[in-house]
């Protein structure tokens, strides 16, 4: 996978319960979601990588650093017709 979170745990206490979870509106394709566990009520990071659209977006706002951003198998990146 091409989004790494080095900390789970540093994601939620700091990343949702400091700064209020901006990866789910700083992300221009909507990867990063908090959902809440059914089970335990708890919250949970979700990674939707299948929209990455290679901005790097996440390797520069993320508050701690903490959502590393890698070449993606291949190095090939997006395909868009007429560029």
């Amino acid at each position: 996978m091409h989004l790494q979170v080095s900390d789970l745990g540093l994601q939620q206490a700091s990343e949702l319960e400091v700064f209020g979870g901006p990866s789910a509106r700083y992300c221009p394709a909507g990867v990063y979601e908090w959902l809440v566990d059914e089970k335990t009520g708890a919250p949970k990071f979700q990674i939707n990588s299948q929209n990455c659209v290679h901005c790097k977006t996440c390797d520069i706002k993320d508050p701690n650093q903490n959502i590393n951003w890698v070449t993606p198998e291949g190095g090939g990146g997006p395909n868009y017709p007429n560029m």
